[in-house]
């Protein structure tokens, strides 16, 4: 059941700003089974949280007026403070600061930075030594004395560090990895990786002219034994003095390190490489108009996924000790020669009037980016890793039989359309071989054990979304996010490993992400509300216990402002069984079951695609949540959509898109103006759209694709062709042009124009590294030449994908308001 204090979300995120009465006033959230959504009362935040309305100069200002929220926030080792940054006022520099339950938040100097940890510092085995790297170099802490040692301090910059099982520190500069005994001091190069090919050493003369040469000149011939003489003395004097390492492994001239991973007993590695080819070609570039000497900058900019080429990794198993390594080939991994493909290769085929005939041949298979994809065990036997086929239909984590030098598949993830690029954490319990990982493979992202000669086994279940693991140090249990109530409210969860039971931790009704103190005992916590920007606060890691708040960084002037708290509901779906969550911005006029009012309406398109906006917490769009405000306090509904392909919904509602991007998120917009109209007095005839990036592709696609359902949209930094986007993004929802050319005219915009009967806008920034200015040039021409009347383009010289300056937000946004206004 979801509770009352759920059901007044509004109400309840402002007496957390505040900490003072708020006048009764309800939101509603169906559950995520519900099919018809409950209409209440409009929402609008009460009188004492503010009285000002919102003008769109306010809006679009720097963001500092609103909240300088905390970011980054990390345990100190002995789990008694927290640090956080938080952005200093007027420019982008940020400032360390320090708070506990006790004690207010104090800002650390600049002298003081190097000794307060890091958020990605590691224990060793009894977590009475702490080590992290600060600007390149390397600091461990003795939490028992409460002295701190600076173990390097060189311009070279050494980074990763690691405690040995053996009790030493080891870290990595450049390609090499480095050990230092604690006690002595002694630092000894473990191993150093050179992108070459092996030096041959001296070599015997192979040719006719070579061999006489030897032989005539007394002086070559000596030159060359004494250097023969110089090469067995070294290798002799390595061999027997032990004072002298040389431990240099040699991986190839023309190859790249994609990652490395150091054994814990420092005697094994796993190295990652790949060809190293440029990622991007010359005429890969975006011109910066407005520069600092007043010339063009050729600005250089990534590959369009239709210049992408296949790519393979190589793993590398390295025994240090015995100075041998060995080449893991992909062949014993289930699939590994599958034409997963094959269906989509004969569709597109037989559009051409050809026949595909498959056939199986060894797939391009890599490490899976961007997560830690090489876990080793505490005890260093055993390694696993994650890998992904560059197709996109297939995830393996593997192990490495050491003795075969082969990968062994622990388990296969398949997914028709893509593997999802999230939810890939995996690693090792600390005093066992079981894996644990989380997978899609139930329809909804959950958390698996799985044994090294075992059977995986489902740890968590049902109609939600698990994410952000942790592993207590005793194998106890894991702790979780998941969004089990209700697909927009997030909580902390754990999971005892002995019985399976499972523990709410937190019930705060929002936005929350979580870290683990070092000790266990208890979490920090990061927690928003649909009205209420990041705050931190601190828990028991038990269920059942306060959260105290430790930040308050929301403005007077945020709170002052009269804003409307939009609802969420479930609009139900013409073509799914599951609803379509979506935020509602009620008028400030409205009143539950008014009849003869034709409601103008505004439908929002997030941007991102595979992202989630129709959630309990603080959204990125903050902008755009005051911007629907203000159009609700002058009588417009707003709706922001959570339409098929967006996340947070399981597996089945990301890949909906598949092969034909625009057609299900437009038919769940159609959906969307039905329950307008039909539930808040919407006039049919009155509706319009916007959104960026992903949004903007969306805006095109509905005013294409299908022109009487809305009557004016804006596209801001759209997309218009999708072989001009990126490969990792767009690869994985169309494939690649060469293989799926269908899939990309009947998703890309450019190829629909002829539809556009309505209002246009079309707003884009000229050094969008993103989604380049290129796609608007070209859609722009497209419309010229298919003379259309009816559309306007704004140009923003300065600014990227994500606007920096106000003055282009408020221009975009006037231009917005007055092409609703003009047209609406």
């Amino acid at each position: 059941m979801l509770k009352q204090s759920l059901i007044s979300l509004a109400v309840a995120s402002s007496f957390l700003l505040t900490g003072c009465q708020t006048t009764s006033s309800e939101t509603i959230v169906t559950k995520a089974n519900a099919i018809a959504p409950v209409i209440t009362k409009s929402i609008s935040t009460p009188i004492d949280f503010g009285s000002e309305l919102i003008t769109l100069e306010q809006a679009m200002a720097n963001p500092d007026w609103i909240a300088r929220s905390p970011s980054r926030p990390y345990w100190s080792a002995n789990s008694t403070d927290i640090y956080y940054s938080q952005k200093q006022a007027g420019n982008e520099l940020r400032d360390l600061f320090k708070v506990s339950a006790t004690k207010a938040p104090t800002k650390v100097s600049l002298d003081e930075l190097h000794s307060v940890g890091a958020n990605d510092g590691v224990f060793n085995t009894d977590k009475s030594k702490y080590a992290y790297e600060f600007e390149g170099n390397v600091f461990v802490q003795d939490l028992a004395t409460n002295t701190l040692i600076q173990i390097t301090h060189s311009s070279d910059y050494e980074y990763a560090p690691q405690f040995l099982r053996d009790g030493r520190l080891a870290y990595r500069a450049g390609n090499a990895f480095f050990a230092v005994d604690l006690g002595s001091g002694l630092t000894k190069e473990l191993v150093k990786l050179h992108m070459s090919d092996e030096p041959k050493g001296v070599q015997e003369p192979s040719s006719f002219i070579a061999k006489e040469q030897h032989k005539l000149i007394e002086y070559v011939a000596l030159t060359h034994q004494n250097s023969k003489d110089k090469q067995t003395r070294n290798t002799q004097l390595e061999a027997q003095n032990t004072t002298i390492q040389d431990r240099q492994f040699y991986l190839g001239k023309g190859k790249a390190l994609v990652d490395v991973k150091l054994s814990p007993d420092g005697n094994k590695l796993v190295a990652v490489i790949k060809d190293d080819k440029p990622s991007r070609a010359d005429t890969d570039i975006m011109p910066n108009y407005v520069t600092q000497d007043g010339n063009i900058d050729p600005v250089k900019a990534r590959l369009r996924v239709a210049d992408a080429k296949p790519s393979q990794s190589e793993i590398i198993y390295i025994d240090i000790a015995a100075k041998q390594q060995k080449v893991l080939g992909y062949d014993t991994l289930p699939g590994f020669d599958e034409d997963v493909l094959a269906s989509v290769k004969a569709e597109n085929a037989k559009a051409l009037g050809d026949t595909y005939k498959s056939q199986r041949t060894p797939r391009h298979i890599n490490l899976i980016y961007p997560w830690d994809s090489i876990e080793w065990n505490a005890s260093g036997t055993q390694v696993a890793l994650m890998l992904e086929a560059w197709d996109n239909k297939d995830r393996w984590i593997a192990t490495v039989d050491f003795e075969t030098a082969k990968l062994v598949s622990q388990h296969r993830l398949h997914d028709e359309a893509w593997v999802n690029y999230r939810h890939n954490q995996f690693g090792w319990l600390n005093n066992q071989d079981t894996l644990y990982y989380l997978s899609e493979e139930s329809g909804y992202s959950h958390l698996y054990l799985k044994p090294l000669n075992g059977e995986p086994k489902a740890i968590t279940s049902g109609k939600y979304v698990v994410s952000d693991l942790t592993l207590t140090s005793d194998d106890s249990a894991i702790y979780y996010k998941a969004n089990k109530e209700h697909p927009g409210l997030y909580e902390i969860y754990r999971v005892n490993l002995a019985d399976g039971s499972h523990q709410q931790l937190t019930n705060l009704d929002g936005m929350t992400d979580y870290s683990l103190s070092p000790d266990e005992q208890r979490l920090l916590l990061t927690h928003s509300k649909i009205m209420s920007p990041p705050e931190l606060y601190v828990a028991d890691a038990k269920p059942n216990t306060a959260a105290r708040r430790l930040t308050n960084t929301v403005t007077d002037a945020f709170l002052n402002k009269k804003l409307v708290a939009p609802q969420i509901v479930a609009v139900p779906s013409s073509h799914t069984d599951e609803p379509v969550y979506a935020k509602v911005y009620y008028p400030s006029d409205y009143q539950e079951g008014e009849t003869g009012k034709n409601r103008k309406a505004v439908i929002f398109n997030h941007g991102a695609g595979y992202l989630q906006n129709s959630h309990m917490g603080w959204s990125n769009y903050f902008r755009e949540f005051m911007f629907h405000s203000l159009l609700a306090n002058e009588g417009y509904v707003v709706m922001d959509m959570d339409y098929r392909g967006s996340k947070g919904y399981g597996r089945d509602w990301r890949t909906a898109i598949y092969r034909h991007m625009g057609k299900p998120e437009i038919e769940d917009l159609a959906d969307g103006v039905n329950w307008m109209v039909e539930n808040v007095n919407v006039d049919r005839n009155a509706v319009g759209t916007y959104g960026g990036s992903y949004g903007g592709f969306m805006t095109f696609m509905a005013l294409f694709t299908q022109p009487d359902l809305f009557q004016a949209g804006a596209a801001l930094r759209p997309v218009t062709d999708w072989a001009y986007y990126n490969d990792p993004y767009t690869s994985n929802i169309l494939n690649r042009p060469d293989v799926d050319p269908i899939a990309y005219r009947r998703s890309s915009p450019i190829y629909h124009a002829e539809g556009l009967n309505k209002a246009l806008l079309i707003n884009a920034p000229m050094i969008d590294d993103n989604v380049f200015f290129q796609d608007v040039v070209r859609l722009v021409q497209r419309l010229i030449e298919l003379e259309k009347e009816n559309f306007e383009t704004a140009i923003y010289p300065v600014e990227p994908h994500g606007f920096r300056q106000p003055s282009s937000w408020l221009d975009e946004y006037r231009r917005i308001y007055k092409l609703f206004k003009d047209h609406l």
